[in-house]
């Protein structure tokens, strides 16, 4: 289903997913955060509500006293009828204070007083002053559970106070468990979503290093979005094409070989008769011309034979006959093998390491190891010394090859492995190479995924070849 949107559509989609994630986690903090604000603004109006309220049953019960005892000393009914009216104020007051928790134990006491002062208002003139007297300790006991009513609303205002500040608490901590794991989580789909993103770019990598390395023999399929998967069919229809010009190459190279090669070897068979004297005598100058064209008949048939040996070796790089082989002791035999030689210049050849076994064509990378050990033969001075060293890394072999030789000129280092490139340092006493073997050595190891390298070691060359492959025990 997925495989049905471009790359550039599910990168949109993934940073909307991670968006909206982000925004649903914003979203629901600024919510419960304004939740908590409205209740603190509610609870902070209560308790001043809860307060004035207290302190409005104390000032009516002040009032009260005064009214109450002025109507009983001067018997009048005005200040009567007001200290029921302010009798009724102060009862409602105490209704709406029970509303808001206050024990109804207290409510009751105070309305017991009030029910006492109330009783004592009415009675004849000569008993005034002792009811007076009587209303004064009445009021005294009813200014105490004044005080207790007042005490129990700040309690019930630290109750709420502390319940709130519970609750802000518990909300802090679960908006800061929401935010982080909304964190995480966005962390987990960038990567998980870079990851899956990735694959198929990294599958298009490898398919066009694969054909710059010239492994036509892989089919790319890339699986992932639209536009990649018609990209890998686009490389795939090219890695066709090149396996056709490359086919094509070929048997234009062996044809035109086969053509040049018979009226080649016609003329080196008419200058041979020639010198041989079968047309008739040669003169000095005649002899000399005949000479010139064996030669160069000579020379171009080596480039021919130099030329047929190279697209072979290109085509049988692509070709691996993989064995369980110890790199050490390949290199051993090929020193071995051109012992001859490297003795013939009085050199000293020494091989460093330990026995490492690995799964590769021992043929091809023991040519590649045999031209490399020719040439560090064929630069070095007489007498010189060639180190050949072996060394396991992590996922990789890697073997160096040193030599007291010329060296390679820094013009010629770009292009040394290049085909039938030869460099303008040439050893005056052996034969010009033909400037393929350096160029073998490179499809053979890129054959086998590895690399090789001409580092920038002084005096002589120093050749580095790297084999990334699971080490066999």
């Amino acid at each position: 289903m997925l495989q049905r949107f471009s790359f550039r559509q599910l990168l949109v989609i993934a940073f909307l997913l991670i968006a909206a994630l982000l925004g649903a986690a914003s979203l629901r903090a600024l919510f419960t955060l304004e939740d908590l604000t409205l209740q603190s603004r509610d609870n902070a109006a209560r308790a001043l509500e809860l307060s004035g309220a207290a302190q409005s049953l104390s000032e009516r019960s002040v009032s009260m006293e005064r009214t109450s005892r002025q109507s009983v000393v001067l018997d009048d009914r005005v200040l009567g009828k007001r200290f029921g009216d302010e009798a009724r104020e102060a009862t409602d007051i105490l209704a709406s204070l029970a509303a808001e928790g206050i024990p109804s134990a207290k409510a009751r006491q105070w309305r017991a007083h009030l029910q006492t002062i109330g009783s004592l208002l009415a009675g004849p003139p000569d008993t005034a002053l002792d009811r007076e007297r009587q209303l004064a300790q009445a009021f005294r006991e009813l200014e105490g559970v004044n005080a207790a009513i007042a005490v129990q609303v700040q309690q019930t205002i630290q109750q709420r106070n502390k319940s709130l500040e519970g609750k802000l608490e518990a909300s802090r901590k679960h908006l800061a468990q929401q935010v982080t794991w909304a964190i995480v989580l966005a962390v987990a789909m960038a990567l998980a979503f870079g990851v899956w993103f990735t694959l198929p770019l990294k599958r298009l990598e490898n398919a066009i290093v694969g054909l710059g390395e010239n492994r036509l023999d892989q089919v790319i399929a890339i699986q992932g979005p639209a536009d990649l998967a018609l990209v890998g069919q686009r490389l795939n229809w090219l890695r066709l094409r090149l396996v056709e010009l490359d086919a094509d190459k070929s048997r234009f190279l062996r044809h035109i070989s086969h053509e040049l090669k018979t009226p080649l070897a016609s003329l080196r068979e008419g200058v041979s008769l020639l010198e041989d004297g079968v047309a008739g005598t040669l003169s000095n100058d005649q002899r000399e011309i005949a000479q010139i064209l064996r030669h160069n008949t000579g020379v171009l048939q080596g480039q021919i034979e130099d030329l047929l040996r190279f697209n072979t070796a290109a085509f049988e790089a692509r070709q691996l006959h993989r064995q369980n082989v110890d790199l050490l002791q390949l290199i051993e035999d090929q020193v071995d093998a051109q012992r001859l030689q490297w003795r013939a210049r009085e050199l000293s050849v020494t091989v460093i390491g330990e026995p490492l076994k690995m799964e590769v064509d021992p043929e091809k990378i023991g040519t590649a190891l045999a031209n490399l050990l020719s040439n560090a033969i064929r630069y070095s001075p007489l007498r010189g010394l060639i180190r050949l060293e072996l060394i396991r890394l992590p996922g990789l072999a890697r073997i160096d090859i040193h030599d007291q030789g010329i060296g390679v000129a820094l013009a010629d280092r770009e292009r040394i492995f290049e085909p039938f490139y030869r460099g303008e340092r040439q050893p005056a006493d052996v034969v010009r190479g033909s400037g393929i073997g350096l160029s073998i050595v490179h499809e053979y190891i890129a054959a086998h995924g590895g690399r090789i390298a001409l580092l920038p070691d002084q005096p002589g060359a120093h050749f580095r070849i790297e084999l990334p492959h699971v080490f066999k025990n």
